[in-house]
């Protein structure tokens, strides 16, 4: 199932930029809400909550006192609630428009989509689910909310943000509801989070808004969607509490992302600052940068009563009273995951590809002494690139490359937006490498390696963000047919979204496109290398090449050095040693081998293979 998208984008910076900020913060909001909904403020909120026979149910189970259970509940939605205020979303909005118009060039938003928002508001409950790619998403949706007089959404944000002196309840009188990171096995958290959730979807009185992957991708790639809390915004409706359940998902493209070298720096093992007041202030300098353009696209409103059909029977439901909680069958685990796995799918078919985003994935392809000694020669990488758009288009990506400009130009534009990563020098594109302070003694060879592994990884994230346009073909190799597409698809599926039970689907996608491009002819028989476009194919590999050689690092440090015991945090520091050697030993050429992420997902693949088994001690 594909998402209709569409393309009339708006900036909304462009009318800030010639009008008063504050008499925008200070406009009349009028929002039409959900049809159904009572006005519920956050004391009546809480109060159904607290009162909730569900939650009644939970405290008993828990064999304390009454009143000492009541008091921890209590503390726990103080501790989470959100205050929507429509005063402090003026003031956020004042501040956001500072902001915002400092850093970006154009906001861009597609009309069709909110419009269509707009209209299913006011019939159903509505779940916004964007992507997480940046701290920028968590309000910007809530700006253009405002800015269009539609109803604005509770947040779920990590309980981190809260602990911010001043901005922490800003947020929260912004909409933030916050959530715990590590719950673990608290049932009685688990169950006040469930009951506080499911009753702002019950009673309709906000859109919910949550991030599908659970965490901010630091690889600017999709992640693995968490199921937790698409398992708590259905259940009202598998219970029969509601009709009907609206889900958008909501695509966010970045020309630049603010956080490019922290993220890179927290993927090579080192820690990511905590969230503070004063570490904001700190990243003040950031407003001094260009970062190009953001689009949002909000995706189609679909009805989760129309996705569900025929897939899971609701009778299950009525066989024991509601309010009791109940383990969901795997008929419903199978169900939420694919709407999961879907709105993942949607997101990245929704999302616009830069023109830096095409040339990083050819600059990568490039051996790394060529980027940092040498220099790619410019006019190979525009030509190359503009052959890469076309492929783009015709797997079926959304460019965001302006027809108005020479192409030239374009990309010329786009290296200067992107000159922390690589310049331009005398018809030649080199990688940057941070600037290494004055020392004593020369840097050693592992720290070399780490200065441009953080150069590269920078690079790898821009290109991630179109990898889901070739992903699929990528898997397609003509002469190893299903099987070896399946097996690569399992091996991947952390790295890649993949729908669950789609394998086939995925497979005949990926052949149409490859005989749509002239790689192969298809045939009922055989699938035929055409020799006129092996560029294709050649381009393909080398698009998927480090990825496997990440995990064939990780793999044999498991079979050489690994032991047949180990802790997470042993073996991710041990396959970075190992990788950085191999690097200096001219072994290995993929710099990517030392992201945390990348290693990570490889740990996962061999636990669902079953080569290795997870223990908690």
């Amino acid at each position: 199932m594909k998402m209709h998208l569409f393309f009339t984008f708006v900036d909304i910076l462009e009318k800030r930029r010639c009008s008063s900020d504050l008499g925008h913060a200070l406009r009349t909001y009028s929002p039409s809400p959900y049809e159904g909904a009572p006005s519920c403020s956050t004391a009546d909120l809480n109060k159904a909550v607290l009162e909730s026979q569900y939650l009644r149910y939970v405290t008993k189970e828990t064999g304390s006192s009454g009143e000492d259970v009541r008091q921890e509940v209590c503390r726990i939605l103080e501790e989470m609630s959100q205050n929507l205020q429509l005063g402090s979303i003026r003031l956020m909005a004042y501040t956001l428009t500072k902001v915002l118009k400092r850093l970006f060039t154009g906001i861009f938003v597609n009309m069709e989509g909110l419009n269509m928002l707009q209209q299913a508001i006011q019939e159903s409950p509505v779940i916004l689910m964007p992507n997480h790619r940046s701290y920028v998403d968590f309000l910007v949706i809530s700006y253009i909310l405002f800015t269009y007089d539609i109803p604005l959404p509770v947040i779920a944000a990590g309980i981190p943000l809260a602990g911010m002196k001043m901005v922490g309840e800003i947020l929260r009188r912004s909409g933030a509801f916050f959530i715990r990171r590590a719950i673990g096995s608290d049932k009685l958290y688990w169950a006040v989070l469930s009951e506080y959730v499911k009753t702002i979807v019950r009673k309709g009185c906000a859109p919910l808004e949550f991030y599908v992957e659970g965490l901010r991708s630091r690889t600017l790639k999709s992640l693995m969607p968490k199921l937790g809390m698409m398992h708590m915004v259905l259940e009202p409706y598998f219970k029969g509490e509601v009709y009907d359940i609206t889900l958008v998902p909501i695509s966010i493209s970045y020309d630049r992302v603010l956080e490019e070298s922290l993220l890179a720096h927290e993927l090579l093992g080192i820690p990511k600052p905590k969230e503070s007041t004063t570490g904001l202030l700190k990243a003040t300098k950031v407003l001094q940068e260009d970062y190009g353009n953001m689009h949002v696209n909000f995706g189609r409103p679909m009805s989760v009563r129309r996705l569900c059909q025929g897939k899971i029977n609701r009778c299950q439901y009525n066989l024991i009273p509601r309010d009791l909680p109940q383990k969901p069958s795997a008929e419903t685990q199978a169900c939420v995951s694919g709407l999961a796995n879907l709105m993942v799918r949607i997101q990245e078919e929704g999302s616009l590809i830069s023109p830096w985003s095409l040339m990083a994935c050819l600059l990568l392809q490039a051996p790394t002494t060529v980027l940092t000694q040498e220099g790619l020669l410019w006019h190979q990488l525009t030509e190359k690139t503009l052959w890469l758009r076309k492929l783009a288009l015709d797997f079926g990506a959304h460019l965001n490359w302006p027809g108005q400009v020479p192409d030239l130009d374009v990309m010329s534009s786009t290296v200067t937006l992107h000159r922390s990563v690589v310049h331009l020098k005398a018809g030649r594109v080199y990688l940057v490498r941070e600037e290494e302070p004055v020392r004593k003694h020369p840097i050693s060879p592992e720290l070399d390696v780490i200065r441009t592994a953080a150069a590269v990884l920078m690079l790898a994230s821009y290109r991630n963000q179109s990898l889901h346009v070739f992903v699929r073909p990528c898997h397609a190799r003509s002469d190893e047919l299903f099987a070896f597409f399946w097996f690569l698809r399992d091996i991947f599926s952390n790295e890649f979204i993949f729908i669950p039970g789609k394998s086939s689907q995925d497979f005949e996608e990926a052949c149409f496109l490859l005989n749509k491009c002239g790689a192969v002819d298809i045939s009922e028989q055989e699938v035929i290398v055409s020799d006129a476009r092996l560029e294709v194919l050649s381009f393909l590999q080398a698009l998927l090449q480090p990825f496997i050689h990440s995990y064939q690092v990780m793999f044999r440090y498991l079979c050489e050095d690994g032991g047949n015991v180990f802790t997470e945090k042993q073996v991710l520091p041990a396959v970075r040693n190992r990788a950085t050697k191999l690097i200096l030993s001219g072994e290995l050429h993929t710099y990517e081998a030392l992201s945390s992420d990348t290693q990570k997902n490889g740990l996962s693949a061999l636990q669902r293979l079953k080569t290795v088994t997870k223990l908690r001690e």
